[in-house]
């Protein structure tokens, strides 16, 4: 699917776990499929997330720096 991101979190400054709590309950609400980005400054985040997505069976399509902290863009599994 080109282009950016269907939604963007920004959840900078929240500390483990609400960035993975808001994530999941936000996530919910959304179509299978969509594409979201998450901001976080959480350094746990880099572990959190990725544990997250690989037990609840998300993609997790890209995982990259951003100053202070991680942005991390999930694909929502067409399953749930």
């Amino acid at each position: 699917m080109p282009g950016a991101e269907d939604v963007i979190y920004d959840f900078r400054g929240l500390k483990c776990p609400l960035p993975v709590l808001r994530t999941r309950k936000r996530m919910k609400s959304l179509p299978p499929g969509t594409l979201i980005t998450v901001e976080t400054t959480d350094p746990l985040a880099a572990i959190d997330i990725p544990h997250f997505c690989n037990e609840d069976g998300h993609g997790l399509e890209s995982t990259e720096p951003m100053p202070g902290g991680h942005r991390f863009v999930i694909r929502k599994n067409a399953r749930l």
